[in-house]
């Protein structure tokens, strides 16, 4: 009897600053994450001047890999792959680190080229990470970082800078002072190591940015929790400078929602963004969903097609929650339809605004997996707390909060960041209307209806003879009309 293949795969990442184990699932077409365990190593501060990698360093990796070696016991040596970066590319006493490391972990490892690295970063970005057109991804390492320009799964240019936060470390705060001139030192350092690349990107261009690195998601995690939204910009990166400045001392550091654990490479990583920023003439970045780990784990898994990254996200939550995906089509179609006859793009002006919708209306009875009653609640709990696969954070809590209320009473959207305040209640006000028009899940009962928008008065029109047939429809559509008229958004019911 053939044995069955184990869903299985653990990828390593054998990084300069910090060693990290990946364990996902495959199952229902995505990845589902099992495990992620990181450990601060920081190689690449036990680099000497001659490139000899210390003893102390060598002992704090293989203490590390220890832990990992256990996980790795059950799962079948074809779904594993351990890879080495810019720390161990560098070392020149690098054998005998990896002869240690391979009897304790029992599997290869591979050291690999900065331009393999910045492709297989690029891939786990791809497949983690939505969006239509050219992306420029900013990858800081330890002792590397890579920028690779590309527009699908392709990557059109890709480099791999020796800049990292633990090296910029070494160079540039040595002395441990926060001061203007080390900042000052680290951002032009940074650009000089940038300038041989320059004129290629700029020429290439790119229509979004995204960052896939401990630094950028630290700066993501201190604006979140001080009250900023997600979008990382040049001002904000100053702002930020600047709090590090108030401190006379590294070790004194203090920033709100920086961790204990990253502050010590912080200043050094904040530098390389900032030039990166300044010289590429970057207007805004937001976070990757993933970068070099999932782009082994992806390169393990031979099934994961080139496909829209969303959809297939939306098509795995779907089955994992038993959603009735004909039913979610009829939804989504009707909705896309009302907001056709909105106006379309001249109503809803932000790109991103359909994409929102399509998930909204193939999701919005994912709570029902839970139970009927308060199925919106749960509907809201489930998508900010799931692992989804080409949305960022900022889209998945509206998402979230569009579904909470999708049904039923109505009340206004709190704050949020994905689109403006008034793209999203008119997402929510299509999504509701198609719901109701589709509730008896047959698509040769929804009736003809036309839709206008006058700014946000909406008048929906529909037959006389229908509303007469369906009593309950017409019964909850004027009851709709009179829930989105009562907190300001006008709706008429024609007929």
């Amino acid at each position: 009897m053939k044995k069955a293949t184990s869903p299985m795969y653990a990828a390593i990442d054998l990084g300069s600053n910090s060693f990290h184990m990946l364990i996902v699932r495959h199952t229902d077409g995505s990845v589902q994450t099992m495990a992620k365990i990181k450990r601060k190593v920081r190689l690449a501060a036990g680099l000497d001047n001659e490139g000899n990698l210390s003893r102390e360093a060598m002992l704090r990796g293989w203490d590390c890999l220890r832990l990992f070696a256990e996980r790795l016991q059950d799962i079948p040596t074809q779904n594993i792959r351990i890879v080495g970066t810019a720390a161990l590319r560098s070392a020149v006493n690098v054998t005998v680190f990896l002869d240690k490391a391979k009897q304790i972990l029992g599997h290869d490892i591979e050291i690999i080229p900065g331009e393999e690295e910045a492709c297989t970063i690029y891939q786990g970005v791809a497949h983690t990470s939505g969006g239509k057109g050219r992306r420029l991804v900013v990858d800081i390492g330890g002792a590397s970082t890579e920028i690779i320009i590309g527009e699908g799964f392709t990557s059109n240019a890709l480099v791999s800078l020796s800049m990292g936060c633990v090296t910029w470390l070494e160079y540039y705060f040595k002395n441990r002072e926060l001061s203007q001139e080390n900042f000052n030192r680290a951002i032009e350092g940074a650009k000089q190591t940038l300038n041989p690349i320059l004129k290629q990107y700029l020429d290439l261009g790119w229509d979004v940015c995204v960052g896939a690195s401990g630094t950028v998601q630290a700066l993501q995690e201190i604006m979140v929790e001080q009250g900023m939204d997600e979008v990382i910009t040049h001002a904000k990166l100053k702002r930020l400078q600047n709090q590090a400045m108030q401190h006379v001392q590294l070790e004194e550091i203090d920033i709100k929602g920086l961790t204990l654990e990253r502050a010590l490479v912080f200043p050094s990583g904040l530098s390389i963004l900032i030039a990166i920023f300044e010289l590429l003439n970057i207007e805004s970045m937001t976070l990757a969903g993933g970068a070099l780990r999932e782009g082994l784990v992806y390169g393990m898994i031979s099934e994961m097609k080139d496909t829209d990254i969303r959809l297939r996200t939306i098509k795995s939550v779907q089955t994992r929650c038993q959603i009735d995906q004909p039913y979610a089509n009829q939804v989504t179609q009707c909705a896309l339809n009302l907001l056709l006859q909105c106006g379309g793009k001249k109503w809803l002006v932000e790109p991103q605004a359909n994409m929102l919708l399509t998930a909204a209306t193939q999701l919005h009875e994912i709570g029902m997996s839970i139970d009927f009653k308060k199925d919106g609640q749960h509907s809201a709990y489930l998508i900010k707390n799931l692992d989804l696969p080409g949305f960022t954070q900022a889209q998945k809590q509206l998402i979230a909060e569009l579904l909470r209320r999708y049904r039923d009473q109505i009340t206004n959207l709190p704050e949020q960041y994905a689109l403006s305040a008034t793209s999203a209640s008119r997402l929510l006000r299509i999504l509701r209307l198609a719901v109701i028009l589709c509730h008896r899940r047959d698509e040769s009962v929804v009736p003809n209806i036309t839709l206008s928008a006058n700014d946000d008065q909406l008048t929906l029109t529909i037959s006389a003879q229908w509303l007469i047939q369906n009593p309950l429809s017409s019964a909850e559509l004027q009851l709709e009309a009179t829930r989105q008229t009562d907190i300001g958004w006008p709706l008429t019911l024609n007929s």
